[in-house]
């Protein structure tokens, strides 16, 4: 039977790379234990390298070295890993990369010395600098050369990847895996109850309060929005998460006199957030640079209009004027979310729509069939590659 052929049906021997993983809870290492989770399910044979530190788990090895501040990176990771892959011998190597993954980067040359088909993930948007550095990398050592397919989670994020890659290496969108039936609105709620005009609207966003999200710039376009609302409808915004730029944003609302109606709550779990999405009207995603926006598509679940960047990966799931309102800066946001609450109406509408509605993306079955596609691509870019050679 052929190589690809077994990958549709189950039972491949996949080996996963990723810097970082379980116990750390952050998007890439949560979704990297649910696609292991889900793919052990379906069949595979499935395991995982990783430089973060831990107990142990089955599958999982952990490739740690002393270094500062607990960085999940290793000086000899190559070396490591080709000798973990040359003893398993996976069918294919499944790397997983952020914005700067070195250990991950150690994992596609070990695939590649070893002579095993390898699949890159990028989970993130690649800014300017971003991509500069992968075409430098791509001048020293000719990555776009070694028979990679890749992998990214948005449209928006696949842009720049392909613009770096070019046609050496196939890049398909495979959304994030997501159970969303904990966040939709049950039947019984789907056609919302008309709005009084002057009822307060509950705006919410969640996500870590980093610098690289710019959430400053969120309590800006809220500011912006209050100034666009009609003082008679009073608005309320809850901006749930925490992180390094919290002390700054806290600032911010202390000096725009804004801690009346702005409430930073800090870290929910995720049955405190389905909570105050129950008693929101309007979700706001404004990152820039959002690759796929898990947070804005469990709100969309929810029923939640949402408002986002045109150019980012919520736009995969959010249709201006269906499923949200979509805009290019923070002017066209800070009018998208007074338009909401000012035009219930609209509002009702697209909520009806979305809670009766399930979205699309993050399916799980889709997604397993995405990267099954993109395994199949790569067994055969080797068996040519291996002809050739």
């Amino acid at each position: 039977m052929e190589a690809h052929a077994q990958i549709s049906l189950g039972g491949v021997r996949i080996f996963h790379v990723s810097d970082c993983y379980l116990p750390r809870l952050g998007g890439i290492e949560v979704q990297v234990a649910d696609l292991v989770r889900m793919q052990r399910q379906a069949g595979h044979e499935v395991e995982v390298a990783t430089a973060t530190r831990g107990e142990a788990l089955p599958g999982v090895h952990r490739v740690v070295a002393r270094m500062p501040f607990d960085l999940p990176v290793h000086p000899f990771g190559v070396g490591h890993l080709t000798r973990r892959m040359t003893s398993s011998r996976p069918d294919v190597v499944h790397v997983h990369a952020g914005a700067v993954s070195p250990f991950a980067w150690m994992g596609v040359r070990a695939a590649v010395r070893a002579g095993l088909p390898c699949v890159v993930t990028v989970h993130s948007m690649w800014d300017p600098l971003t991509r500069l550095v992968h075409r430098l990398l791509g001048a020293a050592y000719g990555w776009q050369r070694w028979g990679l397919v890749a992998t990214t989670v948005s449209t928006a994020a696949a842009v720049p990847i392909r613009s770096v890659a070019g046609r050496g290496v196939p890049v398909h969108v495979v959304s994030n895996g997501l159970d969303l039936s904990a966040w939709r609105a049950s039947p019984a709620t789907g056609v919302p109850p008309a709005a009084d005009p002057r009822d307060e609207v509950h705006i919410v966003a969640v996500g870590r309060l980093a610098p690289r999200k710019q959430p400053v710039r969120l309590l800006r376009l809220l500011g912006a929005a209050r100034a666009r609302v009609p003082a008679h409808i009073p608005l309320r915004a809850t901006v749930v998460g925490d992180g390094p730029a919290r002390a700054s944003m806290e600032r911010y609302l202390a000096r725009h006199g804004m801690t009346d109606w702005v409430s930073l709550p800090g870290r929910y779990s995720r049955e405190q957030i389905a909570k105050v999405l129950e008693s929101a009207d309007v979700f706001v995603a404004p990152a820039p640079r959002e690759s796929f926006g898990i947070a804005a598509l469990e709100a969309r679940a929810a029923g939640l209009p949402v408002v986002a960047r045109s150019q980012s990966g919520v736009a995969d799931f959010v249709t201006h004027g269906t499923e949200g309102l979509l805009g290019r800066d923070l002017g066209a946001l800070a009018e998208a979310v007074a338009r909401l609450a000012t035009d219930a109406a609209l509002r009702e509408r697209i909520t009806a729509h979305n809670r009766a509605t399930p979205p699309a993306a993050g399916s799980w079955p889709a997604v397993l069939d995405g990267f099954d596609r993109a395994y199949e691509q790569a067994v055969r870019t080797a068996e040519r590659r291996g002809a050739r050679g």
